[in-house]
């Protein structure tokens, strides 16, 4: 499915689109967990290499098999160029760097501030996808779901030191600078733009990691860490920007960035259901909170009434 502009303005979400998005909230809420354990052994600018070349050779490997052809992204690589940097590089650079001194629930709660900067942006730069009450309010409830799911540890004095929280906000902001830049590829399969970026990100990133750290003991890793990358870059990389495009296309750049209001939810469900973690009831509150906002953005259930 190929991203276009249209000067129609977006309807609401179809059953496919909702069933993606929910499909990558969880996915990428699991790769908060693994980069938490991959950050523990690898410099963040050495998990940003593997995490994106691991991935664009996984995605190039995908195109050869099942098509379309990688010739399509030639003609843009200028624009892929700047997709790499402000969704992979600039963001996956700082989240791990914030992940260094937070853990997976706070910095997911963080990058949840995605949909507010691109809220902002897409009324600034786009024709179709304004402002309006029922985005405000629903992003609204969607971040105090998120705080609320996580106000009590921050208030106990877990939430980390202030540089590591900016870092978050700031690859949020990227994130929002990225969706826009998403926008103008028009007639590009989304295969192509996922394995495109992610391509051009490797290349850019081979350099920096060569010239700042040098290629001994890149590889110098435990196995458990070893897992969690590729975890963290065939799953939640690779697969999840498959999804992500698709939901880009269909359903437009500021309902594809709800999917980081699911993902502090999806984060701590799947730990209570698989790994034993008890959901506290201001975290079930927290869940209520982001599924309102939900349901408030999409708009359908106020129009019916």
């Amino acid at each position: 499915m190929a991203i276009a502009e249209t000067s129609a303005p977006r309807g609401p979400m179809v059953l496919k689109d909702w069933g993606q998005l929910l499909l990558l909230g969880a996915i990428w809420g699991g790769s908060f967990f693994f980069a938490r354990i991959a950050v523990a052994e690898f410099h963040p600018l050495v998990l940003v290499l593997f995490r994106v070349a691991i991935a664009a050779i996984a995605l190039q490997l995908y195109l050869a098999i099942r098509g379309p052809s990688f010739r399509l992204a030639l003609s843009h690589a200028g624009l892929f160029f700047l997709l790499a940097v402000t969704n992979n590089v600039v963001p996956f650079s700082l989240i791990f760097a914030g992940q260094t001194q937070l853990g997976a629930g706070v910095a997911s709660v963080l990058n949840a501030t995605t949909p507010f900067w691109t809220l902002i942006l897409a009324n600034a730069l786009t024709s179709d996808e304004k402002l309006s009450w029922n985005k405000l309010a629903g992003i609204g409830l969607g971040i105090a779901g998120t705080a609320v799911m996580i106000g009590p540890g921050l208030a106990a004095g877990l939430g980390g030191p202030v540089w590591a929280k900016f870092a978050l906000i700031g690859a949020s902001l990227s994130y929002g600078v990225a969706l826009m830049v998403a926008r103008r590829f028009k007639g590009v399969p989304s295969p192509v733009i996922a394995t495109g970026q992610l391509t051009a990100s490797t290349i850019i990133m081979i350099p920096i990691v060569l010239f700042t750290y040098g290629p001994t003991g890149l590889f110098s890793a435990s196995p458990p860490v070893w897992a969690a990358v590729l975890a963290l870059a065939l799953l939640s990389t690779a697969f999840a920007y498959i999804l992500y495009f698709n939901l880009v296309a269909s359903a437009g750049a500021t309902n594809a960035s709800l999917v980081t209001l699911i993902v502090p939810a999806s984060a701590m469900l799947l730990g209570s259901l698989f790994l034993g973690e008890r959901l506290e009831l201001f975290e079930i509150g927290g869940v209520a909170l982001i599924a309102l906002g939900l349901v408030t953005i999409d708009g359908r259930l106020f129009g019916r009434r």
